[in-house]
């Protein structure tokens, strides 16, 4: 029997041993969508779905040696980057990237978790700039990333598209800036450098929030992968965070979880 060639998409980002968010988000993302995941470990946190109480950073030598490894064995038709967690890594992933012949390069600027917790040092942020940014497909930060990125106040829709016209000054084909943290109904805004498309959904009320940046990102690194255009990519992405909020299961002890297989 002949095997089946399937698309594959790699995530290089953190471990969340809760399952949450992560690369364990992402791989099951990957497996909904039908595509084959793979996996780069950045950094191994000790984390559920309220708090960060610890992380322990992979070294970028180990880091390039999964990167050199995943390559070798496989075809990779796109990429994520989640958490890099410190400037030499996130350079160590840009300059494998830069040499890499991957055609679809998906950036989710992780630098504070959803409970509030710092997963990155300040000084990665330049590195995501000038070096990862060029390099991107599409770029996904949600505001409080995108305020850290640009050094501006983004209160509203209008201040998202500023934004995102700041950041797509720094290299990447589009931003897709997550409106997640207004109030109200949901806007995320898709720039292309030169028009707005915008994604409106009402706000779901309840259910577990823990994860849903790295699943959005992790579904359009499979749409683009899959051959979807990023437009169709971003509103299937959208749609599917929806459904694993809206589907959310109890995990017990309080906590709550995305229902990545809904």
């Amino acid at each position: 029997m002949e095997a089946k060639k399937i698309k594959t998409v790699l995530s290089i980002a953190g471990s969340d041993p809760s399952g949450g968010a992560g690369i364990q988000a992402d791989l099951k993302t990957f497996s909904y969508f039908g595509v084959y995941g793979m996996s780069v470990v950045t950094a191994l946190t000790a984390q559920n779905s309220k708090s960060v109480k610890g992380i322990y950073d992979i070294s970028p030598d180990f880091v390039r040696m999964q990167l050199e490894s995943v390559a070798e064995g496989a075809e990779i038709d796109a990429l994520k980057t989640g958490m890099l967690a410190s400037s030499k890594t996130a350079e160590t992933v840009s300059e494998w990237i830069k040499a890499s012949e991957v055609r679809f390069v998906v950036v989710d600027p992780v630098f504070v978790a959803t409970s509030g917790a710092s997963l990155t040092e300040r000084g990665a942020v330049n590195v995501y700039i000038n070096s990862l940014f060029p390099l991107a497909t599409v770029v996904t930060p949600n505001i409080p990333e995108a305020e850290a990125l640009t050094n501006m106040k983004i209160e509203s829709v209008d201040d998202m598209r500023k934004s995102a016209e700041t950041i797509f000054k720094s290299g990447p084909q589009y931003v897709l800036l997550k409106g997640g943290h207004l109030k109200g109904d949901i806007t995320d805004v898709l720039f292309d450098g030169k028009e707005f498309y915008f994604f409106r959904s009402p706000r779901i009320e309840s259910g577990s929030y823990h994860g849903t940046g790295c699943t959005l990102s992790s579904a359009v690194a499979a749409g683009l992968a899959l051959g979807e255009d990023i437009n169709t990519a971003v509103n299937r992405g959208i749609e599917y965070v929806r459904g694993t909020i809206k589907n959310y299961v109890f995990l017990g002890k309080e906590h709550f979880g995305l229902n990545h297989n809904f």
